[in-house]
């Protein structure tokens, strides 16, 4: 990258930041305002008002903070409506009914939390009815104490569980008798409910409490900001209390940045780098300097030929980085990927877009929710979405794709049932990239392709499957899972190259047909229990995992008759396709995966986390050949390889925004897709990595932030047999080691101003190995990666509703094989956003790569697998819900 685009770039950035300060400033004036008239509530309650209204009023979101008397649950609603509330206690539980409203969450109908605070067991917030939520508080040994507050920012429950005395406001006082002294069951009864005949207050119940009705105003946005994901421990245990960094892009990030592929969402995760295309996976990802980090849908992977999941579907994002088999079984130490997917919603919601760029984008999205019976048990989703698009490299081919998914879903009292189906079907162009030349990549324009202009491949992809959650008690549970997973990958218009002469400019290529096909089964069991052995309280996971993958894979080329193509001075069709009269490989394949697992979450103090676990995995494969190039004689092959991988972690949290962890964790992936040109497999990878970091929740939960050190170490490495690249052969390199820095943040900084931001700092190298040097630094990963997006709403007036974005991209220089003969240059990408909201309409146009920067992506090595990145592209949306 020249040094005066970088300065360019940086510029503009640093210029848009400033145009939006002056908003900003008003914001935070009002901002204190707002936190003063907070301060001033959390220390007495707030009149309630006593008029009536009998709209049913949307509550959006729910957020739950840490507060110096406790906690706090805000129910979030645009409107400035009136809630009835009545409370109860039963137990140690503390029950309020919200009548004349409805929870419109966009993951569910249902908010959960466990341990959210000392005292405090776990706190649901869910649809009673068609016009009634139900918020629960469960304390761990007595009722918690709850005060209402009428808030700007919502209505809020504000929770302590030690005994204090609630002040009631003196236009409700007794006047010929003193206050009645609470208690863990009246204290949950707001002041004008208590009794004044009696001195002795009685516990409140569902036939005596009276309606409560506050003023609530605001929608307060925290959606940048995720506090829970189920991908670290399979349960719903808070981010601060994991010892392991996950980052979570939600769904308002795909949203403002119009997110059309995957890895554009994932340049908001630190250390995660996208590797291109190829064959076999769709898309490649290194995450802490390690190739092929897999990527699972809601839990489960597609082992063979896996597809990148549809952003139109997706919730949300989760990232979990190091060795993480404990819970998933054979994957790469770096980390994995878990693509979340939209479930369906207890209120009716309707929402269509279209979107429209240059080379002539367009996607229209449909995606459409509701309940299918009068109680609401039965519950649907339909997302559909349509991509064509033309490409700024030289293909005839457009990139299309088709995808539908259907949700059905079923809530009963104590088991919920899902099916879910998905659909996908993709044809592009088949891209092999640019060329290494000398230490560099070679120089032309960024149209230049090596292979045909009609060359594509196409994939088709069907899942289908099903979700099931049994709750014996509010403290045991049993969950249970079943994926079916169907791809094909076919091209017979595929040019490959096998040579490139520097000297002549001259590219050897084959023609080639490709034909892969697989059938993947998955089945997921696994039993929560919550329970306490003297003062020490364990969230136990056991599980079992069992997965079978049928493949074949069968290819075809004219590869003793190659044609050539002069890179400089393209002549495309001058060679016809020959008969594709050579059989490369024809094999099928078995794998039969099984694994069990125990976790245990232990609790020693309110402050104190353990985190400890192990797994047993078994792998058995079977491998069949056809007499072949490669295998003239064919071959019948298997191996069988195990492994014990455990993990554990502890969290000190000094404060109860800040949380100190350590952990230490171990990998397994045998190479089941790994043999050399000799048909040996090679020797299973193992990985362990140590990580110590802190989390912190700043802006009163507001903001989440990770920093973390990381050392991994990975043994019998893989890589690809650069004699005969494209072709599946791979030879063992030894050792790796990444060892690195990672800082991530993101959340709300004021009501309307959103941040997402990253930084990683990794040295990843060869540290032991039979023909590359020691030292050599691992292929496609740079030692600086950073980006920040950023976005600013109109709270009020009259331009309310109307945002702006803007972010950047940085990659630092990367190596682009394993020997390091070649490099690429570093970048620096700047994108921006304008955006306008009124009603239930949205405007937006997002610019990407505002600079039309030259910059490549991917590396492989010399002959391929380097990719000219986006130039400037623009893309604008209408989308209407209702």
């Amino acid at each position: 990258m020249k040094p005066e685009q970088f300065v360019q770039s940086l510029l503009f950035t640093v210029l848009v930041a400033v145009l939006m300060a002056p908003a900003q400033g008003v914001e935070i004036n009002q901002q204190s305002e707002l936190r003063e008239k907070r301060d001033s509530q959390l220390k007495q309650p707030s009149v309630l008002s006593q008029a009536s209204s009998q709209q049913v009023v949307p509550v959006t979101g729910v957020q739950v903070n840490s507060t110096d008397q406790g906690v706090e649950i805000i129910l979030q609603t645009p409107l400035g409506e009136q809630l009835q509330v009545k409370p109860k206690s039963e137990g140690n539980t503390y029950i309020a009914e919200i009548s004349n409203a409805q929870l419109r969450l966009s993951s569910g109908d249902t908010f959960r939390q466990e341990k959210p605070g000392a005292g405090i067991a776990e706190i649901t917030v869910t649809n009673q009815d068609a016009n009634t939520i139900l918020v629960t508080v469960k304390g761990d040994e007595i009722t918690p104490q709850v005060e209402l507050f009428d808030s700007d920012e919502g209505l809020i429950f504000g929770l302590t569980t030690t005994a204090s005395v609630t002040q009631t406001p003196p236009a409700q006082q007794p006047e010929t008798q003193p206050a009645p002294t609470p208690t863990p069951e009246t204290e949950a009864t707001p002041p004008a409910q208590q009794p004044e005949s009696e001195t002795s207050p009685q516990p409140p119940s569902a036939e005596t409490d009276e309606p409560i009705e506050l003023v609530v105003t605001g929608d307060r946005d925290d959606d940048y900001n995720a506090l829970n994901a189920t991908t670290g421990t399979r349960t719903d245990t808070p981010l601060r209390d994991i010892p392991q960094s996950i980052q979570v892009i939600p769904q308002k990030v795909i949203e403002d940045q119009q997110v059309i592929r995957l890895d554009e969402a994932l340049n908001n995760v630190s250390n995660v780098i996208p590797g291109g295309l190829d064959t076999n996976t769709e898309a490649r990802y290194t995450i802490r300097g390690f190739d092929n980090a897999p990527i699972l849908i809601n839990g489960f992977r597609q082992y063979a030929f896996p597809t990148v999941p549809e952003t139109a579907n997706l919730e949300r994002i989760e990232v979990l980085k190091g060795p993480a088999s404990i819970l998933y079984g054979e994957i790469q130490p770096g980390g994995i990927i878990n693509a979340v997917t939209k479930q369906p919603l207890a209120e009716p919601f309707y929402e269509i877009e279209v979107q429209a760029g240059n080379y002539n984008f367009v996607r229209p999205r449909i995606d459409l929710s509701g309940p299918l019976s009068d109680d609401k048990s039965l519950l649907y989703r339909l997302n559909f979405s349509y991509l064509n698009s033309e490409t700024f490299r030289g293909f005839d081919q457009n990139f299309e794709e088709f995808f539908v998914a259907p949700v059905l879903a079923w809530k009963g009292k104590n088991t919920d049932f899902t099916f879910e189906a998905q659909y996908s079907n993709r044809r592009r162009p088949y891209d092999n990239g640019l060329l290494a030349f000398g230490n560099g990549v070679i120089d032309v324009p960024r149209d230049r392709i090596v292979n045909e202009p009609d060359d594509y491949i196409e994939r088709t992809y069907i899942s289908t499957g099903y979700s099931l959650e049994h709750r014996f008690s509010d403290k045991w549970t049993f969950r249970n899972g079943f994926r079916y997973a169907n791809s094909r990958v076919y091209s017979d218009r595929l040019t490959i190259p096998t040579n490139f002469d520097e000297s002549t400019g001259i590219v050897d290529r084959v023609y080639a047909l490709d034909d892969f096909y697989s059938d993947d089964y998955s089945l997921q069991s696994n039993v929560v229990g919550k329970f306490a052995t003297g003062g020490i309280k364990h969230t136990l996971l056991f599980g079992l995992d069992l997965n079978r993958t049928n493949s074949s894979s069968f290819a075809t080329s004219n590869f003793f008759t190659p044609s050539q193509l002069d890179i400089f001075n393209p002549v495309y069709g001058a060679t016809p396709r020959t008969a594709l009269d050579v059989l490369l490989f024809d094999r099928e394949s078995t794998t039969d995966r099984l694994g069990i697992y125990i976790q245990d979450e232990i609790a020693f103090f309110d402050n104190l986390k353990l985190l400890a676990g192990i797994r047993y995995e078994t792998v058995n494969q079977q491998i069949q050949d056809q007499p072949a190039l490669f295998y003239p004689a064919g071959t019948d092959t298997n191996q069988f390889n195990d492994a014990w991988t455990p993990r554990v972690g502890i969290v000190y949290q000094p404060l109860k925004e800040v949380s100190l962890y350590a952990s230490y964790s171990k990998s397994f992936n045998p190479n089941v897709d790994s043999r050399n040109i000799d048909g040996d497999f090679i020797p299973p990878e193992r990985g362990e990595g140590y990580e110590v970091g802190v989390k912190t929740e700043l802006l009163d939960s507001k903001i989440f932030a990770t920093l973390s050190y990381f050392d991994i170490t990975k043994q019998n490495v893989a890589t690809e047999d650069l004699r005969l690249p494209g072709l599946g052969f791979s030879v063992a390199t030894g050792e790796q080691r990444s060892r690195g820095v990672e800082f991530d943040i993101s959340g709300q900084i004021l009501p309307g101003w959103n941040i997402i931001a990253a930084y990683a700092y990794t040295d990843a190298e060869v540290t032991a190995d039979n023909t590359t040097p020691v030292g050599n630094r691992l292929v496609g990963v740079p030692r600086h990666s950073a980006s920040l997006w950023t976005t600013y709403e109109i709270q009020r007036g009259n331009l309310q509703g109307l945002g702006f974005g803007v972010g950047f991209n940085y990659l630092g220089e990367r190596e682009g094989d394993l020997s390091n003969s070649f490099q690429l240059d570093s970048y620096f990408l700047t994108n921006a956003a304008i955006f306008y909201r009124r009603d239930n309409w949205r405007f937006a146009l997002n610019f990407k790569n505002v600079f039309d920067i030259d910059y490549l992506t991917g590396v492989s090595g010399r002959l391929g697998a380097i990719y000219p990145g986006e130039p400037f592209t623009v893309i604008g949306s209408v989308s209407v819900s209702f």
